[in-house]
């Protein structure tokens, strides 16, 4: 596969005094287009007011910081006013309506990941804005909008034009907004900071899994999700995707060296990364990381709402389960290094902590 592999930044879109919408593109990051992902991040300031919109993709939302309520409209036209917080995964299945909005001083900032089969471009997010200067019926005429809407054409006029901000606004101190709803959080929201651990390993890291079991919309949104923290200077084992799903991660915190090899036994990516970056893994590709001394901390989706995982190194590890004549065979060593090979990594698994 001869596609770039190098993990990127996010570039902002458009943004004001409420806050900045910002995106990956896939002519930055090609791997966005072939695996059909989109990638953007969304940064309240205080008072900031992100409006009403529908996307063209399902999404998973995660909280990177702050706190904040998220107003999410189904299809079946229910708004769900959401108590949000720093950790937090959401599911967002396609057709919904979302908004967001930031009351507290410190800066809200949301990440977004979703599956971009359904969207009128493979690799982005195509956003329809009920308002704004860029809303849907400002393109209508005063008339085709009053008539819709069934109000004289200077109230259409009003309505359509009073808003001229775009996308994000910032509003008035004092300004009354939906009250959240703690139920509201019910079957939608996961905190993955506060979720019990599906892999704790001491000096080595830890795993929370977003899956149909502790979320059950994912499934509706078709993609699973986990939050990994990397202990400082450990290593995650080398590993891949034996169902053949492609694994898109951000770096939430930290820093640290990733290694990525294709199929055929080639490198096709050894870089640094650090907070902020976005990579993608493609199918079958093997990957392992190795956490720079203050750790490393990253959320990532998966192209299937329950993901299985093969590791090639530790206790879990295919080497565990072959006998001994047929890693000598294989290998082509002698049963002394087979057994030194074999005696090793039969305790940890996933993750190791730094040699001693």
């Amino acid at each position: 596969m001869d596609v770039d592999l190098t993990p990127k930044l996010a570039k902002q879109v458009y943004g004001g005094d409420g806050g900045s919408y910002h995106a990956w593109c896939p002519n930055d990051l090609p791997m966005l287009k072939e695996g059909n992902i989109g990638a953007a991040k969304l940064a309240l300031s205080k008072n900031g007011f992100a409006l009403p919109k529908y996307s063209d993709s399902a999404k998973v939302a995660y909280v990177l910081q702050g706190c904040g309520v998220a107003g999410i409209v189904l299809p079946e036209k229910e708004e769900k006013v959401v108590p949000i917080k720093k950790g937090d995964a959401i599911a967002l299945p396609f057709g919904v309506v979302t908004w967001w909005y930031n009351k507290d001083d410190t800066e809200l900032v949301v990440l977004f990941l979703g599956d971009t089969k359904t969207a009128h471009k493979a690799g982005s997010f195509t956003d329809m804005y009920l308002t704004g200067s860029n809303g849907i019926f400002t393109g209508f005429s005063t008339e085709f909008v009053a008539r819709a809407w069934n109000v004289e054409e200077s109230v259409a006029k009003t309505l359509v034009s009073s808003q001229t901000a775009k996308g994000i606004v910032k509003l008035d101190a004092g300004s009354q907004m939906p009250e959240p709803k703690q139920g509201h959080r019910d079957g939608m929201v996961l905190n993955c900071e506060e979720a019990p651990l599906d892999v704790d390993i001491k000096g080595g890291g830890k795993v929370v899994v977003l899956n149909t079991k502790n979320l059950p919309l994912v499934g509706e949104v078709g993609l699973g999700a986990d939050l990994v923290r990397l202990n400082g200077s450990a290593m995650c084992s080398p590993g891949f995707s034996c169902d053949s799903a492609l694994q898109v991660t951000y770096i939430v915190r930290g820093s640290g060296r990733v290694q990525v090899v294709g199929p055929d036994g080639k490198r096709v990516l050894e870089t640094h990364i650090k907070a902020g970056c976005l990579f993608i893994v493609p199918r079958f590709f093997v990957v392992s990381k190795i956490g720079d001394p203050d750790g490393m901390e990253w959320f990532s989706i998966i192209s299937t709402p329950n993901p299985m995982f093969t590791h090639l190194a530790g206790r879990t590890s295919t080497w565990k389960a072959l006998s001994p004549q047929v890693l000598q065979a294989a290998f082509k060593v002698s049963p002394d290094v087979e057994k030194q090979f074999s005696s090793k990594r039969t305790a940890e698994e996933i993750f190791f902590p730094p040699p001693n």
